[in-house]
């Protein structure tokens, strides 16, 4: 295949970014769709994506902050019409495994006329390192709801080489991927993982979502986020699919998905774990 032009949106962002080396690795050409980038993509500003999508041949589409917020479904039919319109050949949408509204926004996707794959991934590893539990592993006190669920935690790498297979070879076409990891692990388990790599003590309370809703209020978070952490800690935590372990990884890569302790291992040595200093 030859090289082509493909848009990553939110080509700074967990999986986008790392889609975006691989991609460059192999000679395409990659235009990171965000706020700062030239032309830029805002989410919020859907007049301009017409910019963003011009000479394009493929885009992978990442909707922030997630596909269940209020406004997604109407972004992601808008993105189809500018899509068609600039005669994009291949859409490749990250969705959420076990999120129902989520899969209102791939059947936009899939029903456009376009190609596409569908890359529906579990709960990130990263999120430990990256997103919003790295605060409360930091501090040592990880306090989170829905403590017995079953999660098979995915790591970002590989559904970043998912996404780019996706992106460039035509097999993957019409496909809808449930990326997890091989096992599943409850908060308390991984926050042990976490603990005896970084050697440090971290301690893991169960709580109730109105009392984590209340923290975070009272931490002064955005209603919006406050709102979609309740979403997917109710909605998705409490989905029985979530716990279901999916071979689609190995299916696409050839070789088993990345274990919970190997990217502990892994970041552990990077020491963005190291307890927060008292001064």
């Amino acid at each position: 295949m030859g090289t082509e032009n493909i848009l990553v949106i939110g080509g700074t962002g967990k999986t986008g970014r790392r889609i975006v080396t691989q991609l460059e690795a192999l000679g395409h050409n990659v235009r990171i769709g965000s706020r700062s980038a030239t032309p830029s993509f805002d989410w919020h500003q859907p007049e301009d994506w017409s910019k963003a999508v011009e000479g394009m041949d493929k885009i992978y589409i990442t909707y922030q902050p997630d596909l269940a917020v209020p406004g997604a479904l109407e972004a992601i039919e808008q993105l189809v019409k500018v899509s068609k319109r600039a005669s994009i050949k291949k859409l490749v949408l990250l969705s959420g495994k076990g999120e129902r509204e989520a899969q209102l926004c791939e059947q936009v996707v899939i029903h456009s006329g376009i190609d596409y794959t569908i890359v529906r991934a579990s709960w990130f590893n990263q999120n430990f390192s990256e997103n919003f539990l790295l605060e409360p592993v930091l501090d040592g006190v990880v306090a989170l709801p829905q403590a017995e669920a079953q999660i098979p935690w995915v790591d970002t790498d590989d559904i970043a080489k998912v996404a780019t297979k996706a992106l460039t070879e035509d097999i993957h076409n019409g496909q809808i991927y449930e990326l997890t990891g091989p096992r599943t692990l409850t908060f308390k388990d991984a926050v042990a993982e976490i603990a005896k790599a970084s050697n440090r003590d971290i301690t893991f309370i169960p709580i109730s979502i109105q009392e984590y809703g209340e923290g975070m209020r009272k931490a002064g978070l955005p209603e919006d986020f406050i709102w979609l952490i309740e979403y997917l800690f109710t909605e998705v935590l409490g989905n029985p699919e979530l716990a279901e372990i999916s071979s689609d990884i190995e299916k696409v890569l050839g070789r088993k998905p990345i274990d919970f302790s190997e990217y502990v291992a892994e970041t552990a040595k990077t020491g963005i774990w190291k307890a927060k200093s008292l001064v």
